[in-house]
């Protein structure tokens, strides 16, 4: 089935995941009749601006003087396990979207459902 871009949904939906929410709400107010690519759209949407977050709310903490600089020296670790885990997640939804299974993510994916499927 082709989707309003006149690429196929698997390649739209796949594209949602791109840049994150970014291409997640380009895809998703753009696209009006396709649930297969809004549900992924969505959950792109959801899931990477929830990781965004993640980022900023780490970032200011360790950005604070004294105790961020313990705060950075101890979270280090971490942060490059999430960023690792950002682009697995990145790759791997997006290998499900171009294959065409409509892979839910635990919670963003059942939210994401939910609301396309009203």
């Amino acid at each position: 089935m082709k989707s309003i871009f006149g690429l196929s949904e698997n390649m739209v939906a796949a594209l949602s995941y791109l840049l994150g929410p970014i291409s997640g709400l380009f895809v998703l107010v753009a696209e009006r009749e396709n649930k297969f690519v809004r549900f992924h759209a969505l959950q792109s949407t959801m899931w990477f601006l929830f990781m965004w977050i993640v980022f900023w709310v780490v970032g200011i903490v360790t950005g604070l003087p004294l105790i961020g600089f313990l705060l950075w020296i101890l979270t280090r670790p971490v942060i490059w396990v999430w960023w690792l885990f950002f682009g697995a997640s990145k790759l791997v939804l997006m290998i499900q979207a171009a294959l065409g299974h409509q892979f839910k993510l635990p919670f963003v994916g059942d939210v994401a459902w939910n609301q396309i499927h009203k």
